[in-house]
C-alpha cells in the first residue's frame, strides 16, 4: 500500500492530517534535509507514493528533489506555504510538461 506525506512547516502541515495524508513537520534546513530522505528512502514496506513539499523547503531540498525526478515512486509536488506561493510549483510543474511533451503547452 502507497502513502501520501507533506512536508512543511507545522502550521503548513497540521491540516492535512485530517485528510489521511502523514504530516511531517520540520523545523529546520537540517531537520528538513534528514526528514526527506527518510521518507524517500528504498525498500520500506509502504513507501510514499506522492509527496508534498513546501515551497519555502524546495530550495533546501533541491538536490534531493532532483534524485526523484527520473524515479517512478515518489513524486514530489511542490506546495505554498503558509506565506503564500512563490511560484516554484507552477515553475516545476512547466518544466515537467516540458519533458514529457517536449514543448511547453502551458
Amino acid at each position: 500500500m502507497y502513502k501520501i506525506a507533506v512536508v512543511g512547516s507545522p502550521e503548513t502541515v497540521v491540516g492535512f492530517t485530517a485528510l489521511g495524508l502523514d504530516a511531517v513537520a520540520v523545523r529546520g534546513h537540517e531537520d528538513a534535509v534528514h526528514i526527506f530522505r527518510s521518507l524517500i528512502k528504498e525498500g520500506q514496506p509502504d513507501p510514499y507514493a506522492i509527496i508534498y513539499v513546501e515551497e519555502d523547503l524546495a530550495q533546501v531540498l533541491s538536490e534531493e528533489i532532483a534524485k526523484c525526478k527520473d524515479r517512478p515512486l515518489p513524486a514530489v509536488i511542490l506546495i505554498p506555504g503558509k506565506n503564500g506561493s512563490l511560484g516554484l510549483g507552477s515553475s516545476a510543474l512547466q518544466a515537467a510538461v516540458e519533458r514529457a511533451v517536449g514543448a511547453n503547452i502551458l
